[in-house]
């Protein structure tokens, strides 16, 4: 299952680049982002739940993972990234 809060990329390459090319980078994009404003009668976590996970509302939760367990799929930002397969 794909993660909709992970997207990645394909840094540019020039043609005279002398570094080594860089794979896919990803970033996370919160989901704060695609919420324009704060509907009534949204679901709430209980007040125990909601200081363990961060946010008081279930669909602002972003769990953290560390880029060394990977835990998180990559969802391709773009045409290019999944074409070239980096």
């Amino acid at each position: 299952m794909k993660d909709p809060q992970v997207r990645a990329y394909v840094p540019f390459r020039g043609p005279f680049d002398p570094c080594k090319p860089i794979g896919i980078r990803t970033y996370l994009v919160p989901p704060q982002l695609f919420i324009p404003f704060q509907p009534m009668g949204w679901p709430q976590y209980s007040p125990a739940e909601a200081l363990r996970v961060g946010t008081l509302w279930p669909a602002l939760f972003s769990p953290y993972t560390s880029k060394k367990t990977k835990e998180r799929a990559v969802e391709s930002d773009g045409e290019g990234a999944a074409a070239e397969g980096l």
